[in-house]
């Protein structure tokens, strides 16, 4: 798999977003945490407040990393919100690659959760709204929708590119048959494709490697993977047997990692900690290191809640690994699981 154009400024690279001639920086700031985490309305309210996110928002910028991505769902709207108030004032849309996604429900009616053209269309004015700008450089499905044609929602995305709202589309959570699916529909309707996949990534869930990401290269697709520490395992910060940091994503969200948090995981997560010690590394900075590395990974999404997290981040920047270094770490990991 042949690496896509990197171009460095000011300590950051920046690599092509598949065929768009955009240039995005190789870390994205996840935004899921502005008001909330994620989409989970349980838990909207208990991310982080207006302040903060400006204060992380403001330090991605001046790190270089020109790459934002949201949901109209994150924190029940409020992300988008925060980040359209921060756009107000800082003034740097047009050098802002901007993306956010639709699916989820906002409000409660029956009709508030699909990529139906019904919830598209409405969808997209409220998320323009709130973000405080004309136009979205990227609207990702969050997921697919089973229960509507998709063929509906490609030719609703398609019309919103043609309106001038949307000037690229993308697609997340999507399995390989179903991302073939979507790219032949478009090529059979003559309509806008998806340019870009984001699905997880990291060393403890590689499963993308064996379908998404040849399918991607092969289609000259940007990656833009979440979770590259695995919500924060694969920094080092917890420990097996110890009750995860009040606050933490798996404290706040423990369901998605559940089936991780056992004697084997923590072993593998040991080896990355040895690894990462040998190269004079943050453990974390050696995790996200090696999902940038993948030849078909275009930028990785962080999601830091303070500003000290930035550093083990932006250090995984100037970190390049071969091949076989990958090979090494994660062979090393299987190892000590085993």
């Amino acid at each position: 798999m042949a690496r896509t154009l990197t171009i460095s400024t000011k300590g950051m690279e920046y690599r092509a977003f598949g065929r768009t001639g955009m240039r995005v920086s190789v870390v994205g700031l996840g935004c899921g945490g502005f008001g909330g985490i994620g989409s989970v309305p349980e838990l909207f309210g208990k991310g982080e407040d207006k302040a903060t996110a400006f204060a992380l928002m403001d330090r991605a910028w001046d790190a270089g990393i020109n790459y934002f991505d949201t949901a109209d769902s994150y924190g029940g709207g409020i992300s988008e919100t925060i980040i359209g108030a921060w756009l107000k004032e800082r003034k740097v849309r047009d050098r802002l690659v901007l993306s956010t996604k639709v699916f989820y429900a906002i409000a409660e009616g029956p009709n508030d959760r699909s990529l139906s053209r019904r919830h598209i269309m409405q969808a997209v004015d409220g998320s323009l709204r709130r973000l405080q700008t004309d136009y979205l450089d990227l609207y990702v499905i969050m997921e697919p929708d089973p229960s509507t044609p998709v063929d509906e929602t490609l030719e609703a995305m398609n019309d919103l590119m043609h309106a001038g709202k949307v000037r690229h589309i993308g697609a997340s959570n999507i399995t390989a048959p179903q991302l073939r699916e979507a790219l032949a529909a478009s090529d059979r309707l003559g309509v806008h494709r998806y340019q870009s996949v984001q699905n997880g990534y990291n060393l403890l869930d590689r499963s993308i490697e064996d379908d998404i990401l040849p399918l991607a290269a092969q289609e000259r697709m940007a990656v833009t993977p979440f979770s590259p520490t695995s919500g924060g395992l694969l920094t080092g910060k917890y420990r097996f047997g110890e009750m995860p940091p009040a606050g933490s994503r798996v404290d706040l969200r423990p369901k998605p990692y559940q089936h991780l948090m056992n004697k084997r995981t923590f072993e593998a997560i040991d080896a990355l900690r040895a690894a990462a010690a040998e190269r004079g590394l943050d453990t974390g900075t050696l995790a996200l290191a090696w999902v940038l590395s993948h030849p078909a990974v275009t930028s990785a999404l962080i999601g830091p809640r303070t500003i000290e997290q930035f550093k083990p981040w932006l250090d995984a920047v100037g970190v390049h690994l071969t091949k076989d270094e990958r090979q090494a770490v994660a062979s090393r990991m299987e190892a000590a699981a085993a």
